[in-house]
């Protein structure tokens, strides 16, 4: 499992975890009362360590402090919540 905080880039809308070409993302677009969660990327060399999954996990714990109803548009993120039902909050 990853172990790498993961960095709030509101300005850019997204997770991250890692810098430069070795940076992992997960993509969002919020409204008042939502949270679009549209696309996860983990460069190949860092894939099967858990990093998507630590990513989703802030995203998930971010709309739960601020009240908002996720939108799963990435399919890792409509995975994760299908193994994971209690995490959508």
């Amino acid at each position: 499992m990853a172990t790498n905080p993961v960095t709030h880039n509101q300005e850019q809308g997204q997770f991250e975890i890692g810098a430069g070409k070795d940076k992992s993302i997960l993509q969002y677009t919020r409204t008042p009362h939502t949270i679009s969660l549209n696309h996860t990327e983990v460069p190949e060399p860092l894939r099967k360590r858990g990093i998507g999954t630590q990513l989703i996990r802030a995203a998930l714990a971010y709309a739960s402090f601020n009240q908002l109803k996720v939108i799963p548009v990435c399919p890792a993120v409509k995975k994760y919540l299908a193994k994971n039902p209690e995490a959508a909050g």
